[in-house]
């Protein structure tokens, strides 16, 4: 068995991953240590909550062990989709660097510019941002790439999700082509294979799993839901919620709940907090200094139900979460992956809830075709109506067979009594003397010819009063 000493690693940095508890690296560890330390370009390939961010950093702890940085020059670059996997990548280096005198600097939006300058003013050995925050502070004139000895892109299938392919690409230009580069994905898709190879340099390749697979420490269900009305579906379907969560009791002790839009999200939380549960959103409309709150409540017990989007579902490692429960289906399979690989990390069991209406069945179909297995069906918790035969399936009265009393034909009431509302079905018009105009009496003077009309009075007026339009 691989132990972490075994990996030609700084003593400084082991004496550091031993107070963090660790002995024996995962699988992406064990194989992608050895190349980064060789100076090798690496392209790694993992299911998610697999250790994929110690493979770089414990590497790049020991490269950068000698050497000295420089003002606006960094000496190397990770690159992360959200803000809050870079805040965890900063934790991670915290940690593993409390023994060494490496420094950093972390880059994300919503964080005081100037704060940030100063930091790369002094000069940092390790920069940690997100695309776009980065190539902001490129932009003013405030950061140079061409010092970069080491460059990581993590979480590269999310960076393609999120649309950051196009300054991935401009960041790879803007870094020295003697570079190492090392390259983290859960995921192959054809545009980052694309990527790799135009700037990965026959890179050391580790794949400890087939992409994306799930973990098989994770019990995965999903309840097929259909509401009694479509303007009722969010009603029910939050209700469906409760009942999920009522169901799992004390087993349930946090859960991340996934929505697939960020009005959702907040919906949901507000809708947990009204029935009692300890719950808050995440989404990326909320500014960072309220994310990481939350997050950090969620890490410490104070908040037990995270309401969140997508931001979410990628490389935050919460280790002790007990349940992921999928509101809505993703619409990308991968997502799914990603999601539930919030539970079950570091060998934990986990549980992976999920609720489908009729019309995410095909994004249904797609997982289980991306995942390769079927992932089983569970019954409803909630007490469902017994068909009768006053009720069809949706509860609304069926018609029925049976004939209808007699009504009255005519109304007792007089002349003067008033109809109903539009008159409908009934037969009031029918009681007093017959009505007279255009039915059985017909006016006078319709029968009157054109002429008479013109000279009521019958005389020979050779000019009569009349006045053509055409005149």
């Amino acid at each position: 068995m691989t132990k972490f000493t075994d990996l030609n690693l700084d003593k400084k940095v082991l004496q550091a991953i031993a107070d963090a508890g660790y002995e024996e690296p995962t699988p992406i560890q064990a194989g992608a240590i050895p190349p980064a330390l060789e100076g090798k370009d690496v392209l790694g390939i993992a299911q998610t909550g697999t250790g994929k961010t110690a493979s770089f950093t414990l590497p790049l702890i020991t490269l950068l062990g000698r050497g000295r940085a420089r003002a606006r020059m960094p000496r190397s670059l990770v690159l992360c989709p959200t803000r809050e996997l870079a805040a965890q990548v900063a934790e991670n280096f915290d940690a593993y660097t409390k023994y060494s005198k490496l420094t950093k600097a972390l880059l994300i939006g919503g964080v005081s510019f100037k704060e940030q300058d100063q930091l790369i003013d002094r000069g940092v050995d390790v920069l940690i941002a997100t695309p776009g925050r980065l190539l902001d502070h490129f932009e003013r004139g405030k950061l140079l790439l061409t010092g970069v000895q080491i460059m990581v892109v993590d979480e590269a299938d999310r960076m393609l999700d999120m649309g950051f392919i196009p300054d991935i690409e401009r960041i790879f230009g803007l870094t020295p082509f003697t570079r190492q580069t090392l390259f983290f994905s859960a995921t192959m898709a054809p545009e980052i294979e694309r990527i790799t190879n135009t700037f990965l340099s026959a890179p050391a390749k580790i794949e400890v799993a087939r992409a994306a697979t799930t973990s098989e420490n994770i019990t995965q269900s999903v309840v097929m839901f259909k509401a009694s009305r479509k303007d009722r579906e969010g009603t029910e379907k939050r209700k469906l919620l409760r009942a999920l969560i009522d169901k799992e009791g004390d087993a349930c002790t946090n859960a991340i709940i996934f929505c697939n839009r960020k009005s959702d999200v907040d919906i949901c939380a507000k809708s947990l907090k009204k029935y009692g549960y300890n719950a808050s959103p995440i989404h990326g409309d909320l500014d960072q200094s309220k994310r990481m709150e939350t997050l950090d409540g969620f890490r410490n017990g104070t908040v037990k139900f995270l309401c969140a989007s997508d931001v979410a579902a990628r490389g935050l490692d919460i280790p002790n979460v007990s349940h992921v429960i999928n509101f809505d289906v993703p619409g990308h399979a991968e997502d799914y992956v990603h999601r539930i690989g919030r539970t079950g990390r570091a060998g934990r069991k986990g549980t992976a809830l999920m609720i489908c209406v009729p019309r995410d069945e095909k994004n249904l179909a797609d997982i289980e075709a991306l995942v390769e297995q079927e992932v089983p069906r569970t019954e409803n918790p909630l007490p469902q109506k017994q068909k009768t035969n006053k009720t069809d399936a949706v509860g609304a009265p069926e018609k029925s067979d049976a004939p209808k009393p007699e009504t009255k034909e005519k109304s007792e009431a007089g002349p003067n009594k008033k109809r109903g509302r539009g008159g409908r079905g009934r037969k009031d018009h029918d009681a007093g003397p017959p009505q007279i105009g255009m039915g059985d009496h017909m006016p006078s003077f319709i029968a009157l010819s054109f002429a008479d009309r013109l000279n009521p009075k019958g005389e020979n007026d050779p000019n009569p009063a009349f006045v053509s339009d055409e005149t």
